[in-house]
């Protein structure tokens, strides 16, 4: 569901294809990107207060927090879906990835990533921008989180996805984008 007007927001940085699908790195708004799905990095109560999440409250309405409200509690490592309100993107993958300095932080990482991408392929989504999830207000260090979340998508692309044609990993700023790369092949 990539549109052509979606171009002045997301700025590419660099792109790879794994089994015929693209991975594009870049930088921009993500409740702006013309997509099926985006993700949100949640707090295990799913209250879109701050971060990322306020963000995609703000601009796509209430009824994102709503929704997340039903759902209630969500553990580190899963992910469930909502809708996305008034954003460009049909829905908002809610994942919980793991505090800074947790036991076992990186799997948890590596599981929320890829129960995210599970839940877009159950939701038969052909494309998905995440962002660098717990790397922010949950303290997760960024080059180790940006590399743990590019290496699991080249993974789950790889192995596992059916519906997904294109996976974008987007940063505020390219310098924040720039920790992506490392998992670029």
């Amino acid at each position: 569901m990539t549109h052509a007007s979606d171009t002045s927001e997301f700025h590419e940085i660099r792109q790879w294809s794994i089994e015929g699908r693209r991975i594009r790195v870049g930088w921009g708004d993500i409740t702006r990107q013309s997509v099926d799905a985006i993700v949100n990095p949640a707090n295990e109560f799913l209250q879109h207060g701050g971060g990322v999440a306020g963000a995609i409250v703000r601009r796509g309405g209430s009824v994102i927090q709503e929704e997340s409200n039903r759902w209630g509690y969500l553990p580190v490592g899963n992910a469930i879906a909502t809708g996305a309100g008034s954003l460009p993107a049909r829905y908002v993958i809610h994942t919980v990835g793991p505090r800074g300095g947790a036991s076992h932080a990186d799997e948890k990482l590596f599981w929320a990533i890829w129960s995210a991408l599970r839940e877009a392929e159950r939701l038969e989504c052909t494309s998905i921008a995440i962002p660098p999830v717990s790397t922010g207000i949950f303290g997760f260090p960024k080059d180790r989180g940006c590399e743990i979340i590019a290496s699991t998508v080249n993974r789950f692309l790889h192995e596992w996805a059916r519906s997904l044609r294109e996976v974008r990993l987007i940063d505020l700023n390219k310098n924040g984008a720039a920790y992506f790369l490392v998992a670029a092949p």
